[in-house]
């Protein structure tokens, strides 16, 4: 079984409009919700395998955060690129790629990606909100046979949810 846990990144600072996109920060609500979100995970049982993250500044800040709150080594932290703005079917790619021995997987990015990913799987949500999280159950033993006829909910969570 593969369990897969989609992180988007926490809310964001637009208090420097010459920042590029791919430079924002972490607000100061991103930086007060993210840490209850990796004490959920925690409560929950819930440690990775593996963190893969977009690239983004404040997607990289997030899986630091929550890799420090689940004892995660921050240096095992695989950053990249392509994960920044991705989409569903190129997400999808990614995880399919990932190796065997890996059970769960955490993954960091940004909307719409991530939402389109959730409703390809079979998941049911609006919007994942920032700091958000939703997690996915495979019935299947190699990442590249992950897809919606073998994925089951797991959890979805999120800093104003009530648990």
């Amino acid at each position: 079984m593969k369990k897969l846990v989609l992180i988007r990144h926490a809310k964001s600072a637009w208090d420097n409009p010459y920042l590029s996109d791919h430079q924002r920060p972490l607000a100061e609500r991103g930086l007060r919700d993210i840490p209850r979100m990796g004490q959920r995970l925690k409560k929950r049982g819930v440690y990775p395998d593996m963190m893969l993250s977009s690239d983004a500044e404040r997607a990289k800040i997030t899986a630091q955060i929550i890799a420090e709150q689940l004892d995660f080594p921050k240096e095992s932290i695989h950053f990249t690129r392509e994960l920044y703005h991705a989409d569903a079917s190129e997400i999808l790619e990614y995880l399919r790629n990932i190796p065997v021995a890996i059970g769960v997987l955490f993954i960091f990015g940004h909307n719409p990606g991530l939402n389109d990913l959730i409703w390809e799987l079979g998941g049911q949500i609006d919007n994942l909100p920032t700091s958000g999280q939703y997690g996915f159950t495979f019935q299947a033993t190699n990442w590249r046979d992950i897809e919606r006829a073998n994925a089951t909910i797991w959890f979805d969570d999120y800093p104003k949810k009530d648990i």
